[in-house]
């Protein structure tokens, strides 16, 4: 059996020039520091419900973990009271094979990765589906849309795990336990069947949810001969490798798995990648009692708009893009955006722009068993100053025109209400672009043409090109006279078109 050692070091090289009493003395230093090593790192495996660890940082990670995924969607979508045991196959290397299981087909000791035919000679009345990963991903999606009603920062984890980034959101629900309490009974009363764990790192988070208490070796998710080779030299847990120098374990198994050991410690953190961008600033409300009227909603929704204006104020800043969110009790949400041309903190403008989406949805709003929870999210904020209104000061007609052009972008969409916008290039048919109106302002001007001078360029240019003759001075110049649709003119060129 092989035995991992530690390679020759400066210390190992010079032992033998070093007299008996400092050997003795050195190995006593190096054995109480080994063993305070361990003990810290065998601290951080320590798992209570909740992290309480020396590890402790600045940010929180909850894991999920769907062990039946399959099996749940199946019976979400086709409720079933019979005890046969069911398992989802595909055709892998050449066979049918198990790919998900229930719990009761699991308790008779069939395993993913069997081959069907072996798992029938076990189990002769079992029942088989095909394994369809594009449901298992649209319910862990819809899954994921649902917990941001927790944080805005959720990233998959597939194919059947969550990871949720609940740093400063669990006052809202009180304490960590009442976020995580209330998201497990969500998903329990959903028919999800789901396995839990807080910490400060995600991939750490991931281990304890997916491995309990003492993960093993597999939550390194390493390949198949770098694990075999781990178990054979004796290191089955993490705690295993948390008490073994890490220079071996490089040299031996790859710096990748050094970096993997040590997030799952703890001891580094790489931030999880949120499905969506996280907004600048939110605003949410939840109710005790689903709500149902669309009215209601609206008023919830300026409510809303009211503080989203006073923590704007504050900072000095505008919103841009807005979405609204309506969590709707059975999992499902809704999302509105709007967008306006220049920042703004106007609940009034923001209201008639939400009225103006929801009645151009070609789908109505369908609350079902009501919503229990709105959230408001400015994504994207600029600089707003005060505006003088009044007085010697009257309204700019700007702003009329911008009101405009955010009505009817949200109304008719924002891609088909367009403006021009200048380009520098010598190419007549490539000097200006279009763009959405209510998009940011177009960073180069419009060139200026001098007064009394003919314009920089064409006016007009014709699709197709239609064909002149002319004649000129000397080769390449400019035309001094030209014949098109059978007239004859005079050129006079001017600039560089």
């Amino acid at each position: 059996m092989p035995v991992l050692r530690p390679r020759a070091g400066l210390l190992h090289r010079h032992r033998r020039r070093l007299c008996p009493a400092m050997r003795r003395g050195m190995l006593r230093c190096r054995s109480n520091l080994s063993a305070i090593v361990v003990a810290f790192r065998l601290s951080a495996l320590s798992w209570s419900g909740i992290v309480r660890s020396m590890f402790s940082g600045n940010r929180r990670y909850l894991a999920l973990f769907f062990p039946l995924l399959s099996a749940d969607r199946w019976q979400r979508e086709a409720p079933s009271s019979d005890s046969v045991p069911r398992v989802f196959v595909e055709k892998r290397r050449g066979a049918m094979r198990l790919v998900a299981l229930d719990a009761h087909a699991l308790s008779l000791g069939l395993v993913p990765g069997m081959a069907l035919a072996d798992a029938r000679a076990r189990v002769p009345d079992l029942a088989t589906n095909d394994h369809d990963p594009a449901a298992d991903a649209a319910l862990l999606v819809r899954m994921a849309d649902d917990c941001d009603r927790y944080t805005p920062m959720v990233a998959l984890d597939p194919p059947d795990g969550l990871i949720l980034d609940i740093t400063g959101c669990a006052h809202i629900w009180g304490s960590e336990a009442a976020l995580v309490a209330d998201l497990a009974a969500r998903l329990g009363r959903a028919g999800l069947r789901v396995q839990h764990a807080l910490a400060e790192t995600p991939d750490r988070a991931r281990a304890l949810a997916r491995h309990g208490n003492a993960p093993s070796i597999l939550a390194l998710d390493l390949d198949e001969e770098r694990t075999t080779a781990l178990r054979r030299a004796g290191l089955t847990t993490i705690a295993d490798l948390a008490v073994r120098p890490r220079s071996p374990l490089a040299a031996r198994f790859g710096t990748d798995m050094v970096a993997k050991l040590a997030r799952l410690l703890g001891e580094e953190d790489i931030r999880i990648t949120p499905r969506r961008v996280p907004p600048a600033l939110f605003v949410m409300r939840r109710f005790a009692e689903p709500i149902a009227a669309t009215d209601y909603v609206l008023a919830t929704l300026e409510a809303l708009a009211d503080e989203a204006r006073d923590a704007l104020r504050e900072h000095g800043e505008g919103g841009r893009r807005f979405a609204a969110s309506l969590f709707r009790s059975d999992g499902d949400v809704r999302q509105l955006f709007v967008e306006t041309g220049q920042p703004t903190r106007d609940p009034a403008l923001l209201m008639r722009l939400f009225r103006e989406r929801i009645e151009a949805l070609a789908d109505p709003l369908d609350p079902g068993f009501g919503y229990d929870a709105v959230r408001l999210d400015i994504a994207v904020t600029e600089p707003l100053g005060p505006v003088q209104t009044g007085l010697a000061t009257p309204v700019a007609g700007d702003a009329e025109v911008a009101g405009l052009v955010d009505r009817l972008s949200t109304r008719l969409g924002s891609n088909r209400v367009q403006r021009l916008g200048s380009r520098d290039t010598h190419i007549p048919e490539q000097a200006c672009f279009t763009f959405p109106a209510n998009a940011p302002p177009d960073p180069m001007p419009w060139p200026k043409a001098t007064a009394g001078e003919p314009p920089l360029r064409p006016l007009h240019l014709f699709d197709p090109p239609q064909p002149i003759l002319a004649i000129a001075e000397v080769p390449d110049g400019p035309p001094r006279r030209f014949q098109w649709r059978r007239r004859t003119h005079l050129g006079v060129p001017s600039g560089p078109s």
